[in-house]
């Protein structure tokens, strides 16, 4: 079997496949674009060529770039595909990796940077059909760049942002007071 030509992570080297880019501008303090292109189905029953899914602020998008392109990458080896690497300009990735992408973009886009690590590591612990899921989800209602923190946007970022390890969640219980033990039962749990 042999391998089949690719551009960037992992598009197939065809006519105007579906699939996102990444536009990282060579100024350091622009917002990276990620866009989802539809490609040849694009504009077909007047839906629209593109969307521009996500405007990441230059530093969470350095915050995730070394981590989204090495798991993107574990992806392509899996698969025998060629690997690739975040350059300044437009980036190509494939479109259900371009989705997971999308994903770690969207829950770091408004989130504190003490954050973001956090997010980086519940997306990883996530499989790719999960990721996909909850890109579907958000991208259904609050797919645009313009929808940071809104619905499912805002649920994504919360989600893995502030979802705690085993350890942080001890450390929470620990500081509770303890329940009182003289609270009323319920009927319903009464022992008979």
């Amino acid at each position: 079997m042999t391998a089949s030509k690719t551009i960037g992570f992992g598009v197939p080297d065809e006519m105007d496949p579906h699939h996102f880019t990444v536009d990282i501008p060579a100024a350091r303090t622009a917002p990276v674009v990620i866009t989802e292109d539809f490609g040849l189905k694009g504009g077909i029953g007047g839906a629209p060529d593109s969307i521009v899914r996500c405007r990441l602020p230059r530093a969470a998008w350095s915050a995730i770039a070394e981590e989204a392109k090495r798991v993107l990458n574990e992806r392509l080896k899996e698969k025998k595909i060629a690997t690739s690497r975040w350059s300044s300009g437009v980036n190509k990735v494939e479109r259900l990796l371009g989705r997971e992408l999308c994903l770690l973009a969207w829950s770091v886009e408004s989130a504190p940077k003490d954050l973001v690590p956090a997010a980086v590591r519940n997306w990883t612990a996530l499989r790719p059909d999960e990721r996909w899921w909850l890109f579907s989800m958000a991208a259904s209602t609050t797919g645009g760049a313009d929808d940071a923190d809104i619905g499912w946007r805002k649920a994504i970022r919360i989600a893995l942002t502030e979802n705690p390890t085993g350890e942080e969640i001890k450390a929470v219980r620990a500081k509770r007071p303890k329940a009182d033990d003289d609270r009323p039962m319920l009927p319903l749990f009464e022992d008979r």
